[in-house]
């Protein structure tokens, strides 16, 4: 009974411990925000012990891959957040191989949108959301930031009546525009390259069905013009708008998979409309390096800036 007790204690609270200290008290849930294809996608709810009543979408994806063996690297990855009172959704989607990216986009913001419904629950501000994540996951946070809000008035769902747009952004190293990738005109689609999505394991993702109500099935989409109208849905560069919110980027000069072009292209268009993006380049850095939790913390100090209530 008393080893029962300790594993149930254990599974509700967990103490992050840094060089032998204590750093930081939060409880840990985890709750299905939306269900699809008869599956349930979940998110983890991490609480800290004194909130400040600010909530933070923490995108779980690498190559658009997103599951259960990332987690305990997402808690950690999450410590800069829940030390300073920010109450963190770590955030499973539908994932490569078997959904494209606007699914897995689609989903995020499907999470925005329940952890606004539910702000009372989770006890933040529905008006204070930032969004976080690295690679693929900046890319989708970039994707739920810059295009339309999916707020639906008429609904049946009450959850589908909130706002999906978020406050601020905060992410690492994103792609941000598959029509122009790494220089001008340079479009990347499955139909020509094939082989080099596959060798970087982005092949399911990057291949974009559509429904066949005739034969009852999910197809490749083969019309080069509908792929590159949905191509153009998931360039977060092709959908900037005056309402998106402040956004912050690290990206290092040396990274051998997103170019650096990504975040200066992006940048220049939230410069061209007056939209605050800031743009920190690591010198040396390739895609990721060591203790990247000291660079959460000027994430921090920028949802600290723009999540403020009102």
């Amino acid at each position: 009974m008393k080893i029962l007790l300790a594993l149930i204690l254990l599974c509700c609270f967990s103490i992050i411990t840094i060089h032998g200290q204590e750093k930081s008290l939060f409880t840990q849930e985890e709750v299905i925000y939306n269900r699809k294809h008869g599956m349930a996608l979940t998110m983890i709810v991490l609480k800290p012990e004194k909130a400040n009543r600010k909530g933070i979408v923490q995108v779980v994806s690498g190559s658009w891959y997103s599951g259960y063996s990332q987690l305990e690297n997402e808690i950690s990855n999450a410590e800069p957040f829940l030390e300073n009172g920010y109450t963190v959704f770590v955030t499973i989607h539908s994932s490569n191989p078997r959904f494209d990216i606007s699914e897995a986009a689609l989903d995020i913001k499907h999470a925005v949108q329940y952890v606004r419904f539910n702000s009372e629950k989770f006890n933040i501000d529905p008006n204070n959301i930032g969004i976080t994540g690295g690679s693929a996951g900046g890319h989708l946070s970039l994707v739920v930031n810059t295009s339309s809000d999916i707020k639906n008035l008429n609904s049946k769902n009450p959850v589908r009546r909130v706002s999906s747009k978020v406050q601020a952004v905060a992410v690492f190293y994103p792609p941000t525009d598959f029509l122009n990738w790494g220089q001008p005109n340079a479009y990347m689609n499955y139909l020509e390259h094939s082989p080099i999505l596959a060798e970087s394991y982005v092949l399911g993702a990057m291949t974009y069905h559509e429904y066949d109500s005739i034969n009852v099935v999910y197809k490749p989409i083969a019309d080069p013009k509908l792929l590159k109208e949905v191509i153009t849905t998931v360039s977060p560069a092709q959908l900037v708008s005056k309402d998106d919110a402040p956004t912050y980027i690290i990206h290092g000069d040396m990274d051998q998979v997103v170019p650096l072009q990504q975040s200066q292209h992006i940048q220049k268009k939230f410069d061209s409309i007056g939209v605050p993006l800031i743009l920190k380049i690591k010198p040396g850095a390739d895609h990721g390096w060591q203790n990247m939790n000291e660079d959460r913390q000027e994430f921090v100090n920028w949802f600290d800036k723009y999540l403020i209530e009102e």
